[in-house]
């Protein structure tokens, strides 16, 4: 059963669905670019590692509930003193916040010959878009390496929580946000606004100068990873999505 929207699906951005959309999106995303730049290229799954400690604002986006998971029975005898009839307190068993080593993935499209990075492709989670949190942080950092280097950066925001894009100009007001930056024109990228009511773009992956752009249909990429993941199955549409829509977003 395919999605009820016409391009991104707003409930897939739960915290309960994202992590797992988010690798079916990059996996899809690796297969059908892989089809279309052999044999002069071919796409990789890197990671980038960051420590997320109890002081990280961008916990919540990955621990989203703390939960008792067993709690003192009220009817209990313990739970009174024999010598004095007082309540006598009772433990709870709760979750331990301790430090996470996280594992954010990301796209590389390697010249086969050199053996070289052309491209990055960065499709956004959560923590990446919370500010002060340790995602973001780790975000930035590999951004501002590849912005200096000369690699091009695709970067895919499919959510709409959290801080968007980062533009001397306004960007103009959508849902998602899709940004292609040249490695020869850093100053001038290409943005693709997107409404929740519009089918997601085919979007243009700049290569080596001499070959020609290679394309990603990212409304195609979803219907895959949404099909093939059986979303439609454990996604609950009598609910409202997580965030909301909003009236703009529905307009």
């Amino acid at each position: 059963m395919p999605s009820p929207f016409p391009g991104m699906d707003p409930y897939l951005e739960s915290p309960d669905h994202w992590p797992d959309v988010h690798h079916e999106l990059m996996s899809v995303a690796r297969e059908l670019l892989n089809r279309s730049l052999r044999p002069l290229y071919h796409v990789r799954v890197e990671e980038r590692v960051y420590v997320s400690d109890e002081n990280d604002p961008g916990r919540k986006a990955i621990i989203p509930d703390l939960q008792v998971v067993a709690a003192r029975n009220e009817n209990s005898p313990a739970t009174r003193s024999a010598e004095t009839d007082t309540a006598v307190a009772e433990p709870v068993v709760l979750t331990t916040l301790i430090d996470d080593e996280i594992h954010e993935a990301y796209l590389t499209i390697v010249d086969k010959l050199q053996n070289s990075v052309v491209a990055v492709i960065e499709i956004l989670s959560p923590t990446n878009k919370i500010v002060g949190s340790r995602g973001r942080a780790s975000y930035e950092e590999k951004r501002k390496e590849v912005m200096a280097s000369s690699t091009h950066l695709i970067e895919i925001d499919l959510l709409r929580d959290g801080e968007h894009l980062h533009c001397r100009e306004q960007l103009p007001a959508a849902d998602y946000y899709v940004h292609v930056s040249r490695r020869g024109d850093r100053l001038k990228g290409m943005v693709w606004p997107i409404l929740v009511t519009q089918q997601l773009p085919v979007i243009s992956i700049p290569l080596k100068p001499e070959d020609p752009d290679a394309e990603l249909d990212l409304q195609t990429v979803l219907i895959t990873a949404y099909e093939r993941a059986a979303y439609d199955m454990v996604v609950d549409y009598r609910t409202d999505p997580v965030p909301p829509l909003t009236g703009d977003s529905i307009a």
